[in-house]
């Protein structure tokens, strides 16, 4: 999958690599943010985590190999992001573009603030665990956090304007070709800016940042929500009457990371609301709330892997014989099950005393995600790794 190609044959898709790359260091930053200490502070710090590296113990051992792959991948991550942004630019001039903006596959051009906006995510994470006293001065950076997740919100509508005014005006949309769930890409990307968004509401001080960030959030996931409904619809449609296309069934799996980030969001605003506008807090409703989500990715997981299975698709494309851009899009699910995962583990059970942290209970519930952690990491790099020119450290994307 990784090599150099003409501009002609470039994906958009490709932009599934680096959120690939992104989400997984996020997975291994959940681990420290979730299972360590940090009190006084929502997420873990560098301030926090030098002194449990300071100390002879396993946890230390262990904190610092998350702490490596973090870097790797966030690295890897930008590497991709980088590549990606230079050839979306010359791919702009083609002929091979303006087809894809009078066709279906336009929705595609979302997955471009659905990485950056990942990209966003991954540089919060790295200067809170990586650079000294940055924490002390948080409070400072959410105005620019707003900006940031804002900036790539306008570009998510000005996308999303274009399309579907392409389609009011001239219609086109061939229902035929819509036999899956790719056109929920466009969810994904919404929800992945309201979640950005509503992590300054959540953890600001300030109620004038809270308040902001609260309501950004609420007008994008307002928006998600609306357009949930109708790709929905329309993916049903089209895949009943039709059934569901091989190569893009993997779209099956999209709803686990929209389930996901609608979830965190969620919780978000609660936080955000009790303690910037005194609204009481009650944990049950989050283990409500979490348990909800899980069991939905539970079934739609076991309903998308029956279906490739079946159809093949799971053996061609995730051991590389029929790789493509669109593959990619196996990291997606596994990233965002495992990231729930963990929330369920803290807000559903944890906090509500129905587990405690690192006893024998705990442990067996994190063993599956663990395990669905590496399997997707495996994946990721074995769709890195297939290419004629040359491996994992040419890190340039194929034609598809």
């Amino acid at each position: 999958m990784l090599i150099k190609k003409s501009d002609a044959n470039y994906n958009p898709l490709h932009f599934l690599a680096a959120l690939g790359a992104g989400g997984l260091a996020v997975t291994f930053f959940m681990y420290p943010n979730f299972m360590l200490p940090h009190e006084g502070s929502a997420m873990i710090h560098f301030g926090q985590i030098i002194q449990i590296l300071q100390q002879d113990s396993l946890s230390s051992i262990l904190l610092s190999l998350a702490l490596i792959a973090i870097a790797f991948l966030s690295l890897l991550h930008f590497r991709l992001l980088f590549w990606n942004i230079s050839q979306y630019r010359k791919f702009r001039k083609t002929e091979a573009f303006k087809r894809l903006i009078d066709s279906n596959r336009e929705i595609s051009l979302m997955v471009i603030p659905l990485t950056l906006a990942m990209s966003v995510n991954v540089s919060f994470i790295l200067g809170a665990v990586f650079i000294p006293e940055l924490w002390s001065v948080v409070e400072y950076l959410f105005p620019f956090a707003l900006l940031a997740f804002a900036s790539i919100g306008i570009y998510a509508l000005k996308i999303l304007g274009s399309h579907f005014t392409r389609l009011f005006i001239r219609g086109h949309f061939k229902l035929v070709e819509n036999n899956n769930f790719s056109q929920m890409v466009a969810i994904f990307a919404l929800s992945m800016i309201s979640v950005g968004l509503a992590a300054p509401g959540a953890m600001s001080h300030h109620l004038e940042i809270n308040a902001i960030g609260m309501f950004l959030s609420l007008f994008f996931l307002s928006l998600a929500l609306i357009l949930l409904v109708l790709k929905l619809i329309l993916g049903f449609l089209s895949t009943m009457q039709h059934g569901i296309e091989k190569k893009t069934s993997v779209s099956i799996w999209i709803m686990i990371p929209i389930l996901t980030l609608m979830g965190i969001t969620v919780i978000r605003l609660t936080m955000g609301l009790h303690h910037g506008f005194d609204e009481p807090l009650s944990k049950p409703s989050f283990f409500v709330i979490t348990s909800m989500i899980i069991s939905l990715q539970v079934i739609v997981g076991l309903i998308g892997f029956k279906v490739m299975k079946k159809i093949g698709f799971i053996p061609d494309h995730s051991k590389g014989t029929e790789a493509n851009a669109g593959s990619f899009a196996l990291i997606c699910p596994g990233v965002a099950f495992f990231v729930f995962g963990m929330f369920f583990l803290t807000f559903g059970l944890v906090q509500n005393g129905l587990i405690t942290l690192m006893s024998p209970a705990f442990f067996i519930l994190i063993t599956p995600l663990v395990l669905i952690q590496l399997q997707t990491l495996r994946v990721f790099f074995r769709l890195i790794c297939n290419t004629k020119a040359c491996g994992a450290c040419k890190i340039t994307l194929a034609a598809t």
